[in-house]
């Protein structure tokens, strides 16, 4: 089959790779093609702030050569992958969106994640945008403006992987390294209508630590839920740089992706019990509910039973921002994002009596979650309750002016630590809806397997 240099960036790493193996398609052509379509789409959608050149392109040679040779790394030697820009990237800046941070140093260090994809042979072909520090639901910074949703640039992305939400949903690689603190990932896969995964905490390590602490995750944003298992197997290695780094998955997470969901017991809450959500999102929700039913799946509604978590959320977010911001020197304080100083603001104003506090609700929490998981091997949800609205705004006109009003399925589970996955479910509008799918801690292969099977 004669594929053109146009359509190489569309396909997935688990179409390249049989390619490659059978020597019908080069590493470096698949390289060439997808920079060319990142340097063609960027001005417009601004999901990159780095793009490679040279070194991505010396990076594709040596793959290939593995490849003729027949003696790759990995299952995912070769295919085109993308970093985050908190993330750090030997060779590249990492600047987190902000102009408080001098790219003019070295950059010798490769983050635990960054790492095992360079050990694995992955071709990066450059580093996608975030809100500063990742502070924020949406992709804007002061350093690097706007970033745009690829069904309608008029709306957001998402945030803050936004970057690599559009890079995913473009073809602009096909392994997107993002994070996701409050639903960092799960946000712009919903508003891009891809697939992102927060894996259980500790599943991929991290270094440096994320100045908001254990809410904060590190995992695959693709098109595809393959390309998110194979990436989660690489990934997901443990690091002794990272302390809460846990042991290495016992198999990989391609193992077993396609077993079904025949006899598993779902739980359905459209709302949690307290969301206002778009009647639209709520149908099209149900109706992939329903899908599972049709597969062999029970699925009955049930709410987990808490109420919302967001003062709890709201005190490791705004404390996190607050230690963040006590780093960077005060004469550069000008040049921060002001959404962000109010919330370090909050931050600073948090009594350590009511930290601690939030901390004991937040156990509870995911003792609640523990017991539910107990009936319910999974629980599903929307991913969230609106569609993507304008780009450049913190919230719709109707919402509060902050993040957190709009994305109230998302945080409650980096609270509990547990895997959550965003596949996309339909459109309303013209703009993709995501359903949510939350596991059970460590059964990150549970949420890959039903999401496949949805898929």
């Amino acid at each position: 089959m004669t594929r053109s240099a146009a359509d190489l960036p569309d396909l997935t790493a688990s179409q390249l790779i049989p390619l490659y193996r059978r020597k019908q398609l080069s590493p470096v052509e698949v390289a060439r093609a997808v920079l060319g379509r990142i340097h063609a789409l960027n001005p417009k959608f601004n999901a990159f702030c780095v793009i490679g050149g040279d070194e991505t392109l010396a990076a594709a040679r040596e793959s290939e050569a593995r490849w003729q040779k027949g003696a790759p790394l990995s299952a995912v030697d070769g295919v085109p992958a993308t970093i985050k820009d908190l993330v750090l990237t030997r060779g590249w800046p990492t600047l987190r969106g902000s102009r408080t941070i001098d790219p003019n140093q070295r950059w010798d260090d490769d983050a635990p994640a960054v790492a095992r994809l360079r050990e694995a042979g992955a071709v990066l072909v450059g580093k996608t945008t975030t809100p500063e520090f990742g502070w924020k639901g949406v992709c804007d910074s002061p350093l690097t403006g706007i970033t745009r949703n690829p069904w309608n640039p008029e709306m957001t992305s998402g945030g803050s992987s936004g970057g690599a939400g559009v890079a995913a949903a473009m073809g602009l690689g096909a392994l997107h390294l993002g994070t996701d603190g409050g639903g960092s990932i799960r946000i712009p896969a919903g508003f891009c209508g891809i697939f992102g995964l927060k894996p259980s905490f500790g599943r991929v390590p991290a270094w440096p630590l994320s100045p908001f602490g254990t809410v904060a995750h590190l995992g695959p944003v693709t098109a595809s839920v393959e390309d998110a298992a194979r990436m989660l197997s690489v990934i997901g290695q443990p690091d002794d740089r990272d302390w809460h780094a846990l042991p290495a998955p016992e198999r990989d997470y391609v193992v077993g992706l396609d077993a079904g969901v025949a006899r598993l017991r779902m739980g359905l809450s459209l709302d949690l019990g307290y969301v206002q959500v778009d009647p639209r999102v709520r149908e099209l929700v149900r109706q992939a509910a329903q899908r599972f039913v049709e597969l062999g799946a029970v699925v009955e509604d049930a709410d987990p039973g808490f109420a919302d978590p967001l003062k709890v959320f709201a005190h490791h977010w705004h404390s996190g921002a607050a230690f963040l911001r006590r780093g960077i020197p005060s004469d550069k304080h000008a040049l921060i994002d002001p959404g962000f100083h109010q919330f370090a603001d909050l931050g600073e104003a948090v009594p350590h009596l009511d930290y601690l506090q939030s901390m004991d609700a937040r156990g509870q929490l995911g003792v609640l979650m523990n017991r539910y998981h107990r009936r319910y091997d999974v629980l599903l949800t929307p991913t969230l309750p609106i569609v993507a609205f304008e780009a450049g705004r913190i919230a719709p006109k109707e919402y509060e002016n902050t993040w957190t009003t709009w994305a109230p399925f998302s945080f409650p589970f980096n609270l509990t630590q547990q895997p959550a996955a965003s596949i996309p479910c339909g459109f309303v509008d013209g703009l993709p809806v995501g359903l949510q799918i939350v596991g059970p801690k460590y059964r990150d292969d549970l949420v890959l397997r039903v999401a496949r099977a949805f898929e």
